[in-house]
């Protein structure tokens, strides 16, 4: 299976300490050059994803679909959008909303943080969503929705309200 990777879900993953997740869930990842660049420039997590040697670089061949998509989103995004059609990818993990629209339209799997933390319970990876929640926004700058915070949860089992609307 072809896992390719975009810089925010590995990067949040190393910063709370749960990077292994990707690992028990998908085996190797595949990143493309300007992801790992990304990650390499950013001092918290850069360490742990350097000794992730199930993390593979892969070049690109650039394309005219990359120069489209680098018109509508960051470097990183558009190279792990062009990785996943390029190496017919499996999975492509991306959290950016604009990136996931475009990679969907392109008729790729995308597949966010959020679903990998849903994946990892299911799995029995981890024992319960919400502390890694509570961690990715308080330790990893991720952003997230009040509301989608309460239906991950609630998806997770692990909420008593109703479903959000």
């Amino acid at each position: 299976m072809i896992v390719v990777s975009d810089t925010s879900p590995i990067l949040s993953l190393a910063l709370i300490g749960q990077l292994e997740l990707l690992h028990d869930l998908y085996g190797t990842i595949v990143i493309p050059e300007a992801v790992r660049s990304e990650i390499a420039t950013d001092q918290s997590g850069a360490w742990e994803v350097g000794q992730a040697a199930w993390i593979i670089t892969r070049p690109i061949a650039p394309d005219a679909v990359l120069k489209l998509l680098l018109r509508e989103v960051d470097r990183g995004e558009a190279e792990a959008i062009t990785l996943a059609l390029q190496t017919n990818a499996q999975v492509l993990l991306v959290d950016e909303r604009k990136a996931r629209h475009l990679a969907a339209y392109l008729e790729l799997d995308v597949v966010g943080l959020l679903d990998v933390l849903q994946a990892a319970k299911q799995r029995q990876l981890i024992t319960s969503v919400k502390p890694l929640l509570d961690d990715l926004l308080a330790r990893a700058r991720f952003r997230l929705s009040r509301k989608l915070y309460q239906r991950t949860l609630f998806t997770a089992g692990e909420s008593d309200h109703a479903h959000p609307t």
